[in-house]
């Protein structure tokens, strides 16, 4: 297989010299990091074309494998950060047995990125029903119908699942399924990036080895 060129895609030197003040945006690491995110997140949603709350999930399985995809954050606080999945899926049950995972949301319009990294608690079940009611009916009945990571025969199996869910909860209220609910990263580390012109781009992190301590800040080499 031809080898792709990719090099076209690099910033010309008239962008980074569009993008070169030094002062712009500064991050200001004594700002309370979960203040921070909340105001990179509302500048995506008006600058990212789809998907601003969307975000790469890393775990690991049992031999130690790396494994990552992508999904959507669904709410946030200093509690920490709250997706949503199928508890039978591979990456529910490598959270479930890691108890640890890593993210990472990667803003392209804002040549922005954070990656975040902690600990993994399972969200209350009053969580995870407020959430599933709020769900668009057919996502209810996806809920049911998806056999998360298993291998399916074609894609009518998946079709009857879903005509068989949805006659069997009639026009009536769908309920959470017992093994679909929320996962909540508590962040040991959150680090903010930001792209500035010829390499002279900002790292700063925050750590903390328990939820309840200050922050360590730092600043990084990009």
């Amino acid at each position: 297989m031809e080898n792709q060129n990719i090099i076209a895609n690099t910033p010309s030197e008239n962008e980074y010299q569009n993008n070169a003040n030094p002062e712009e945006n500064l991050i200001n690491e004594n700002q309370n990091p979960f203040a921070l995110f909340g105001e990179w997140l509302q500048d995506a949603n008006h600058k990212e074309i789809n998907d601003p709350n969307a975000f790469s999930l890393a775990t690991t399985d049992e031999d130690g494998m790396p494994d990552v995809r992508m999904v959507l954050l669904k709410d946030f606080d200093e509690n920490g950060f709250v997706f949503y999945t199928n508890f039978e899926s591979s990456k529910g049950k490598q959270i479930l047995g890691a108890k640890k995972a890593a993210i990472c949301f990667h803003w392209k319009s804002l040549r922005r990125q954070v990656r975040i990294r902690g600990n993994v608690e399972i969200v209350s079940d009053k969580e995870a029903d407020e959430y599933f009611a709020s769900r668009a009916r057919q996502s209810q009945i996806g809920a049911w119908a998806s056999h998360q990571s298993q291998t399916m025969n074609g894609l009518g199996e998946l079709v009857k699942n879903v005509a068989q869910f949805g006659l069997k909860f009639g026009i009536g209220k769908v309920p959470r399924p017992p093994h679909w609910s929320g996962f909540r990263i508590i962040p040991t580390r959150i680090e903010f990036w930001r792209d500035r012109a010829f390499r002279l781009h900002e790292r700063v992190e925050y750590s903390r080895a328990k939820n309840n301590e200050s922050w360590k800040i730092r600043r990084q080499f990009p």
